[in-house]
């Protein structure tokens, strides 16, 4: 089967233990949870069709997000290193988290670094080359974040400790964001990690509410808003509790879209122990907790990813490699999820403290094995590519991968003919 190429490939490197977690019986409930949720019937009707020809389905682009933050782009010292951080986001993913936090982006009160001429700042690209290089490649956008009460990351240090001040100041960043980039970016994280204030700077009262009600009085109806906090290794009860605050912030009439969870192993002995059988990340503690998660009735964004590898080894990037398949197919066959998002895509490119190990490229941006795997995944097993003789009515029924497709046929004069069509969530019945 398709889903073993890979776990054959590196079983040896993971523990029996390990191994035993991840046994076959879990892996076909996954691969039928994928084919249940995330592929649709589709049926074509061809209004001019050449008879007994044959159609071909290709599938372009997955309405499921693929993503990574793009923290590093035009970050390096070559075209041929930008090429190939740029590469991720043309060959292997579908979206990108583009960085907004504040602290960088606006460094000197009035002065916002928007532009293509802004004074370079490490991992915090200026904003506008990121949304037009994605806008031209028709790229998902997540940005990240609008306001952060991290000191540390994303307030301003010219930020007054006055809360009635900071409300302002707060109202106004929202509105100048909405109106440079309108509909543009395709979802925003308006407020990034509240749940913790007690360990943030000061902050106005019930700012993260007060954010999302400003937020939706600027930006377009169409912008999807995110909450983004807590991790998948949290308890149970702090998961509970996060689901409550944005059922709040929902009964309050706050438009709240996507509930972003985050899933980091930054330790690389904590890989270590996965690999050795550790019972977290397991199938069964993941799916409880994506279903506490689920009772906030939003979809789910697995919004930033850490996958560090054990060590510098063959056999630990092997190690990061199986651990990210195990992850990601449990997770793309969870149907409330609506996508995955890597966070440091390239080894040494993370932030302060945080591991040098969990790239998906090296230091010198070659693909790292776990590249290979989250590609196989992706463009491979999850794509749904057809040839198939037309049938004697002029249809053609499959069913495949949600997302967008080129049609290609041959018309009754002999005459190529193309029509790119949506798979939706319903089965699809399409005239052409």
């Amino acid at each position: 089967m398709a889903c073993q190429l890979f776990a054959q490939d590196n079983k040896q490197v993971m523990s029996a233990a390990y191994n035993a977690i991840w046994n076959e019986q879990v892996q076909e409930q996954i691969d039928d949870r994928i084919e249940k949720f995330r592929k649709v019937d589709a049926s074509i009707r061809f209004s001019d069709i050449k008879k007994n020809s044959t159609v071909k389905v290709e599938q372009l682009k997955h309405d499921f997000i693929f993503g990574s933050n793009i923290f590093l782009f035009d970050q390096y010292k070559t075209d041929s290193q930008n090429t190939a951080y740029k590469n991720l986001f043309l060959n292997l993913f579908n979206a990108a988290t583009i960085p907004f936090y504040w602290k960088t982006l606006e460094p000197e009160k009035g002065k916002p670094r928007f532009t293509k001429d802004s004074a370079p700042i490490y991992r915090r690209p200026a904003t506008d080359p990121v949304v037009e290089f994605c806008e031209a490649n028709n790229i998902d956008m997540n940005g990240h974040t609008i306001i952060y009460g991290m000191r540390r990351w994303a307030q301003p240090t010219w930020m007054p400790e006055d809360r009635k001040i900071m409300e302002q100041e707060f109202e106004q960043h929202i509105k100048t964001l909405a109106q440079r980039y309108q509909g543009r970016i395709q979802r925003w994280d308006i407020v990034n990690e509240s749940i913790d204030q007690a360990n943030r700077g000061l902050m106005p009262d019930d700012y993260t509410y007060k954010c999302y009600q400003w937020a939706k009085a600027y930006f377009p109806p169409s912008v999807l808003f995110n909450m983004n906090d807590c991790d998948l290794s949290w308890s149970a009860q702090q998961l509970r509790r996060y689901v409550e605050i944005i059922r709040n912030l929902k009964d309050r009439q706050a438009k709240v879209d996507v509930t972003g969870i985050q899933s980091h192993i930054f330790n690389p002995q904590g890989a270590k122990a996965i690999a050795e059988g550790a019972p977290n990340l397991t199938p069964d503690l993941i799916s409880s907790k994506l279903s506490i998660l689920d009772s906030a009735e939003l979809p789910i964004h697995i919004s930033e990813v850490t996958i560090s590898a054990p060590d510098a080894s063959a056999q630990g990037a092997a190690i990061q490699a199986q651990i990210a398949r195990n992850l990601y197919r449990l997770w793309f066959s969870h149907p409330s999820i609506m996508g995955i998002t890597w966070w440091n895509a390239v080894d040494g490119g993370a932030a302060e403290g945080e591991p040098s190990l969990s790239g998906i490229l090296d230091e010198n941006l070659a693909q790292k094995p776990v590249y290979h795997v989250l590609r196989h995944l992706i463009h491979q097993e999850w794509s749904t590519q057809i040839q198939q003789k037309i049938n004697a009515d002029s249809s053609l029924a499959f069913r495949g991968f949600k997302g967008t497709y080129k049609i290609s046929w041959t018309d009754k004069k002999g005459k190529k003919q193309e029509k790119q069509v949506t798979l939706g969530n319903q089965a699809n019945a399409i005239n052409l």
